[in-house]
């Protein structure tokens, strides 16, 4: 199976790898920096730069259902390489960092708002998360300042992890209704924002919780009875 290295550290940009295997559905890699898409954080885009010089554009980074295998899916436009050659993959890092500040900054979000999380999704020009909170009255500017306040504190952000025995002693730990938090075989990753949260998690992240930057609330929707979704935008 592909190492992947964005678990190992979010801020390499780039690798060199070799091609397991190439069919119509993508790339596989026996290493990569690119994160598929997955609990919400959109599939990284970027580059796969092969020995002869050509750059293949990765348009998206999938997970095969039925295999598990990360795929790189490049442009239909440009013809593929063989199966055992060398490329160097590397991230269009502007897009990448975009997210992992969005999904940091969901995370702190989830701190502020107390109620399940029925679903989610980070892009790089927006991020959201939808709450159950059927009875819950929320004010777009009052939570805009408890995020910013969060931010400013700067606090470090980290990798961890726990036991799936210690999951099932803490069940409240998993704030999403419909998805399972991710393992890696007995073990369950995790993230901490020091003072702020701590959650099961297999995406990407900044280091400190100022690096997000400044933040709004773009829109609070009502999608059904009981879903309230919190729209979440740059505010520079």
């Amino acid at each position: 199976m592909t190492r992947l290295l964005f678990r190992e550290d979010a801020y390499a940009r780039s690798c060199d790898a070799t091609i397991q295997s190439i069919s119509d559905r993508g790339i596989e890699l026996d290493q990569t920096v690119f994160y598929a898409t997955a609990g919400g954080q959109t599939g990284d885009i970027g580059t796969l730069k092969t020995a002869s010089g050509d750059f293949l554009p990765v348009v998206t980074t999938v997970k095969d259902r039925e295999t598990g295998r990360i795929l790189h899916i490049i442009d239909e436009n440009h013809p593929l390489p063989g199966v055992g050659d060398a490329v160097t993959a590397e991230l269009d890092w502007d897009h990448r960092h975009k997210l992992m500040r969005f999904h940091t900054c969901l995370h702190l979000l989830c701190a502020v708002i107390e109620g399940d999380v029925t679903g989610g999704n980070i892009a790089a020009h927006k991020a959201r998360l939808d709450f159950n909170l059927p009875d819950s009255a929320l004010d777009k500017d009052e939570i805009t300042e408890k995020l910013n306040e969060l931010i400013a504190r700067d606090a470090d952000v980290y990798d961890g992890e726990i036991s799936v025995a210690e999951l099932k002693a803490n069940p409240e730990l998993v704030r999403t209704m419909s998805v399972q938090p991710p393992m890696d075989g007995n073990s369950i990753r995790t993230v901490t924002i020091e003072g702020i949260d701590f959650q099961p998690c297999g995406g990407t992240h900044v280091r400190k919780t100022g690096e997000i930057g400044p933040v709004s609330v773009a829109k609070i929707e009502k999608k059904g009875r009981q879903n309230r979704r919190i729209n979440i935008v740059f505010a520079s």
